[in-house]
């Protein structure tokens, strides 16, 4: 199947009776084999990024700079992908952004110095930056409201198999080979996801909502080539969406604040000396990320479906944020604290299972915010969910660099458990928010006119 096969015939494309039947388009099976298929994808960003994680000390001592400059790679790339996505589909973006992922591996196992690192590094990561936001997009393209929900915790969790992995995976390598094999595996890994989605991904965007198709039907002849990337931040102006947004990138900042100093931490404290056993620590973290996403997509639904029930089958998408509030007022600020005093005051076997413990706990908590914010942002704006997300990432992108980068002087200064007490109070600013737009989230809706989708439209 190529991006010019249709998946499905013209006349079944054409109309639909009811918002849902938009929805009915593809089988259950088509569904899982383009959640598959964008999951794969997907993986390659968080799998570059954590792979790097236990070898941060090693490639800044190659590079003869600092584990903190390594780790402050911005990526803007969702900016620019998504307003494409949003005009000519999604597929042809998907086509467009993994073959960079190729070449940016390459490059960056090829570099000699930081700025080639950097460079190689940035263009890999403007690759990978596209499937995370366009991915979600294709997510709310094929599954209605009340299936959103498990599906993107289905997208999520099968994504973030790449920070339980990469740090693994990358550790091992980089004690018994180097870490720029790694990078080769990622741009042999971006090649083939790019063989398969050419293949077997087909154009999910509802029709007649492209950019491109609107303009024909507008008998303009002038074609955009251009797009503005900038102009998506303009969503922001939206008190939701701000609020949802910043809640998100806070719990990013708080995770990548946890897991970027345990080659500083957690290493030295328990006599792990090597890449291969630091990248092991990775592993419950991400295990938790995975859970998370799972479990709370589930009850974001079933927060979503209750809703519907109490008020009388009236839809309100604040219902999905219900999920987000146990990951950001307990879950994660529970497992940071208990992980500050167990590393500071209980060495051996005890503490090292005990911190364990607290990172698969971490993993969770932050992704039982992630999952449900990432599906109330594609909810309320349906039309620009590729858009939404590419605001919602790039800011998550942001946060997590500074978090990453800001990390470990504040240790070196302040101490693990005062740290740690910092990032929860960061994490609680992020419940707030999301509490206050659960209670007045109609009503800050009704601030600023973004064409918000309604039940009738999704």
């Amino acid at each position: 199947m190529s991006e010019r096969t249709p998946l499905l015939s013209e006349q079944r494309n054409s109309t639909y009776s009811r918002p849902h039947d938009i929805y009915d388009r593809f089988t259950q099976f088509e569904k899982r084999l383009i959640t598959a298929l964008i999951s794969l994808a997907g993986i390659i960003g968080p799998f570059a990024m954590g792979s790097f994680l236990p070898c941060v000390p090693e490639i800044a001592k190659d590079m003869n700079t600092s584990g903190a400059v390594i780790n402050l790679v911005l990526a803007i790339g969702n900016l620019i992908w998504a307003p494409y996505a949003g005009f000519y589909g999604r597929q042809p973006v998907y086509l467009a952004s993994l073959p960079l992922i190729f070449i940016g591996g390459i490059f960056s196992a090829a570099a000699r110095n930081v700025t080639e690192l950097i460079i190689g590094r940035g263009i890999q990561g403007f690759g990978a930056s596209c499937v995370v936001a366009v991915g979600a997009a294709t997510i709310s393209d094929i599954y209605s409201v009340e299936e959103r929900g498990t599906g993107m915790g289905v997208f999520l969790g099968a994504i973030l198999l790449g920070p339980p992995l990469a740090p693994v995976i990358g550790g091992w390598l980089a004690t018994y080979a180097s870490w720029r094999v790694m990078q080769l595996c990622i741009a042999i890994l971006g090649l083939i996801v790019f063989v398969l989605v050419a293949l077997f991904l087909p154009e999910t965007t509802h029709p007649g909502t492209k950019g491109i198709e609107k303009l024909r039907q507008s008998n303009k002849r002038s074609c955009r080539f251009v797009l503005n990337p900038f102009k998506i931040l303009l969503l922001l102006k939206s008190p939701v969406l701000l609020f949802v947004c910043l809640s998100g990138s806070l719990a990013v900042a708080a995770y990548f604040a946890a897991m970027v100093p345990l080659s500083y931490t957690l290493g030295p404290r328990y006599g792990m000396n090597t890449p291969a056993l630091i990248g092991a620590c990775f592993l419950p973290a991400g295990l938790g990320n995975i859970a998370g996403a799972i479990i709370s997509g589930r009850l974001a639904d079933m927060a979503v479906v209750r809703g519907r029930h109490r008020h009388q089958d009236k839809w309100n998408p604040e219902d999905r944020l219900l999920a987000a509030i146990p990951g950001a007022l307990f879950v994660t600020p529970c497992a940071l604290i208990t992980f500050g005093f167990t590393v500071v005051f209980i060495p051996g076997k005890l503490g090292l299972t005990i911190s364990l413990v607290c990172l698969f706990f971490h993993g969770m908590g932050v992704d039982m915010i992630l999952a449900p914010s990432s599906t109330y942002l594609v909810d309320i704006l349906h039309t620009q969910s590729a858009e939404v997300m590419a605001v919602a990432n790039a800011m998550r992108s942001l946060f997590g660099a500074i978090g990453s980068a800001v990390v470990l002087p504040m240790i070196f200064q302040v101490g693990v458990i005062a740290t740690n007490v910092i990032i929860v109070i960061f994490v609680w600013l992020a419940c707030i928010l999301l509490y206050v737009t659960i209670k007045k989230g109609e009503k800050l809706r009704s601030w600023v006119d973004m064409d918000y989708t309604t039940l009738r439209e999704d």
